[in-house]
């Protein structure tokens, strides 16, 4: 899947302080280490991926900033019209405050036109969630 999200719409729980200039879902995919996609407090932030087609996922890249990550992630997912089912259970680790986390999860091999991945137990005390990086891989079918 191309690593610009693929051309397919995203969207997002929230976007700090509404400003998605600087810190919108956009900077997820756009390689660079500078940007990033920045949540507004509260619980449970998340982010949905329509694919254009139906794909195969088989991993999932995440780039957090240290201090902003999820301890759970939870990924859905379902088929066009369908209602999303629970995939799996993600469990970053958050290795330093200032350092940039970046993990990589095998995922059950799922056949998907929209994944939802939501942020649970940020380790942001105020809930918030950085984001530089997203990747799906896996097969357009």
């Amino acid at each position: 899947l191309p690593r610009d999200g693929g051309g397919c719409p995203c969207r997002v729980s929230s976007v700090l302080n509404r400003d998605v200039k600087q810190f919108g879902k956009k900077h997820m995919f756009d390689a660079s280490e500078e940007t990033c996609w920045n949540s507004d407090q509260g619980t449970c932030q998340w982010v949905t991926l329509d694919f254009p087609r139906t794909v195969k996922v088989s991993q999932l890249h995440i780039q957090f900033q240290g201090g902003f990550s999820s301890r759970l992630c939870t990924l859905e997912g379902c088929r066009a019209g369908e209602d999303p089912v629970k995939i799996s259970e993600l469990y970053p680790e958050d290795t330093n405050a200032m350092q940039i986390s970046f993990a990589t999860f095998q995922v059950e091999e799922t056949v998907l036109d929209k994944l939802k991945i939501t942020f649970e137990n940020s380790t942001d005390f105020f809930g918030r969630i950085v984001v530089y990086h997203l990747g799906v891989l896996g097969e357009k079918l």
